[in-house]
């Protein structure tokens, strides 16, 4: 049996989605889960990879079992009882057909970015936000989302160990809105490179700072070079939104 797993985590005790010797992991966490549940060692594959201090509402999952079955709501309210010393929740689980992959199937890939934009510290949002003191200029910001939406070499804005092929990728949409203090950046791609939407958004933040300006955002971008990109955002204000089949 194949089943798809729908995940909320809080990336902060983390360090990142992907297992690694350095420490502990949420592929670890989960995969340790289903272990317990279905006394059978898996290998859990992921939507997409997430740093640490990322969080994710909708990371999609998943994995196969071959011994023992279990209804659906069962491997949901299992899985979570054995993951409730992690901020981790299973939300949903879905049998699927054994040719479904959550990486490669995957159509689109939604991810938010939050900069709370005020002069005051943060408490109940700390880890959860980037806070940003100095006034932004939502207008400039936006001006520049169509010069990243569509077909780019984003090398600029890609880390220097990014393991994709290409650094060439479809940025379908970004959006920027603000409520109240809260600053949104949503951004809809079939796949990412890695520290594309934290370097993006770090140099979005300089125009908005007016410490550049739209037209040097715009040269960064057709320089293809990361020294040329302004800043890296925190990864505490990144979250993996949805994943679209």
């Amino acid at each position: 049996m194949r089943y798809k797993i729908i995940i909320e985590y809080d990336g902060t005790p983390f360090v990142g989605w992907q297992r690694q010797d350095n420490g502990l992991s949420v592929q670890e966490c989960i995969e340790t889960a289903i272990e317990s549940l279905f006394q059978e060692k898996p290998t859990l594959f992921g939507a997409g990879r997430t740093d640490s201090g990322v969080h994710a509402t909708g990371q999609v999952a998943h994995f196969d079992i071959t011994t023992k079955e279990l209804d659906t709501y069962s491997i949901k309210t299992g899985l979570n009882h054995y993951l409730k010393i992690y901020p981790i929740s299973i939300l949903d689980v879905t049998e699927v057909d054994a040719k479904f992959h959550s990486r490669f199937d995957a159509t689109e890939r939604k991810y938010l970015y939050r900069i709370i934009n005020r002069t005051s510290p943060l408490s109940i949002e700390k880890g959860r936000a980037w806070l940003v003191m100095k006034d932004l200029n939502l207008e400039k910001m936006q001006a520049c989302i169509p010069i990243i939406e569509g077909k780019h070499d984003f090398t600029t804005f890609r880390s220097v160990n990014c393991q994709s092929k290409s650094p060439i990728k479809t940025l379908n949409s970004c959006k920027i809105t603000r409520q109240d203090d809260n600053i949104y950046f949503g951004f809809v791609a079939p796949s990412f490179l890695q520290h594309q939407i934290r370097s993006i958004v770090g140099t979005l933040k300089m125009v908005g700072e007016e410490l550049w300006d739209v037209e040097r955002f715009k040269e960064a971008l057709e320089a293809k070079d990361r020294s040329k990109c302004g800043a890296l955002a925190p990864a505490d204000g990144l979250y993996f939104m949805e994943v679209s089949y």
